[in-house]
């Protein structure tokens, strides 16, 4: 496959990983990888965490080793704005770059709030841009608002405390991470922000962000005012898909996948945070954003592309969190749970491991600070999984 020609769109952890796959796989063919950002791929998770804290660079986010010798072809700087039927891509300019295969991995942008625009201080969190702005503001101190509870939002707030903010934290839901955790165990987990003294607002959304030049308050709607020196909006992301909107894919909710990441259209796949691939275990197609999703799913192409056929398993998806100094992991899914019984631990302490059961059988399993104990559970749902559906 030497003459081959592979176009990964997406300079991300999933387009690396991809690569890093397929020359496992044995391809000695061409690589391009087009990317949107002028940086080569780099580590996001600790951009609300350690990058935000100061305790790691720029250089210890690079994912790639020049000893890997992997010989890909960046194009840096480079927007993709279609997809045509040959499979090439076309670049914004129009340049086109001509391929055999096209993975696409995209990813996904921060969403926004049409708050506060135009104010400086308020931020989103998604790229090592946004993240070097973001530590800059918060090395200043002062009060920090942060809008969403979930997993990033609660990183970033907990960076802020570690960092001596005084940090206030808000979220629109009753219940915070009640859709990946359910309602009571997202309760819990949430429960840390006030055990560590940060503000937790609940059940009520924010109505404007105002100030000058620069973010002075945050208004809610139940009428309270914040004073705020930085806010962060942290509400989800946004699959970047539009680009593909003539390609004849199915974009609904992201690029829409077989459980192996095949789109249905011939060549090419998808992969990382804009994918929607078919979760056999929750019985619907969904996005996993999550590092080890974009990290090992690729495997999985690189086998289809270079042997026709997948010989590994999909695993079950798995995501951590680090916040107030304690580990939070999942793994599986929540989808039809009837009952959860908690397994070592208890919920009052905050060091737990907690079991989802659909009947009978475990299909999830969260942990508190239970690491080698939630590895134990985390195997045990590794099961071969059927062939793929169609698309």
């Amino acid at each position: 496959m030497s003459t081959w020609r592979v176009t990964v769109v997406g300079a991300s952890l999933a387009g690396l990983a991809t690569a890093r796959a397929l020359r496992a796989e044995g391809f000695d063919g061409e690589i391009t990888m087009i990317g949107a950002e002028e940086h080569a791929p780099y580590d996001r998770p600790p951009l609300s965490k350690q990058f935000l804290a100061g305790t790691m660079t720029f250089e210890d986010l690079a994912l790639e080793d020049d000893a890997e010798g992997l010989d890909l072809r960046y194009l840096l700087g480079q927007t993709a704005v279609a997809l045509l039927p040959d499979r090439s891509v076309t670049l914004e300019g129009g340049r086109r770059v001509p391929a055999d295969a096209v993975v696409l991995a995209t990813g996904a942008r921060a969403r926004t709030l049409p708050l506060g625009e135009g104010l400086e201080g308020v931020y989103t969190l998604r790229t090592i841009d946004d993240a070097v702005l973001l530590a800059a503001d918060l090395q200043a101190g002062g009060r920090l608002v942060v809008i969403g509870a979930g997993f990033i939002g609660s990183e970033i707030a907990s960076t802020a405390h570690q960092l001596g903010l005084e940090v206030t934290v808000i979220e629109a839901a009753p219940t915070p991470l009640a859709g990946p955790l359910g309602v009571r165990l997202g309760a819990v987990i949430a429960r840390a922000h006030e055990e560590a003294g940060v503000r937790l607002i609940t059940g009520v959304a924010p109505v404007a962000i105002t100030g000058d030049t620069r973010v002075r308050t945050v208004h809610l709607a139940t009428g309270e005012i914040l004073l705020a020196d930085v806010v962060v909006v942290g509400v989800g992301a946004i699959p970047n898909v539009e680009w593909l909107a003539d390609s004849g894919l199915d974009l609904q909710g992201g690029i829409q996948c077989d459980a192996h990441g095949g789109t249905g259209v011939d060549g090419v796949f998808a992969v990382g945070d804009c994918a929607s691939w078919f979760d056999l275990a929750a019985g619907k197609r969904r996005r996993v954003e999550h590092w080890t999703g974009a990290h090992e799913r690729p495997d999985l192409i690189a086998q289809q592309l270079m042997h026709g056929e997948v010989t590994s398993v999909v695993k079950p998806v798995y995501f951590w969190s680090d916040q107030y100094g304690a580990r939070i992991q999942f793994a599986g899914t929540i989808e039809g749970h009837d009952d959860v019984t908690i397994e070592a631990g208890d919920l009052e302490s905050n060091s737990f491991l907690a079991v989802y059961r659909r009947e009978g059988e475990a299909i999830g399993v969260l942990s508190r600070d239970q690491v080698r104990l939630f590895g134990r559970w985390r195997r045990s749902l590794q099961t071969p999984v059927p062939a793929a559906p169609s698309i």
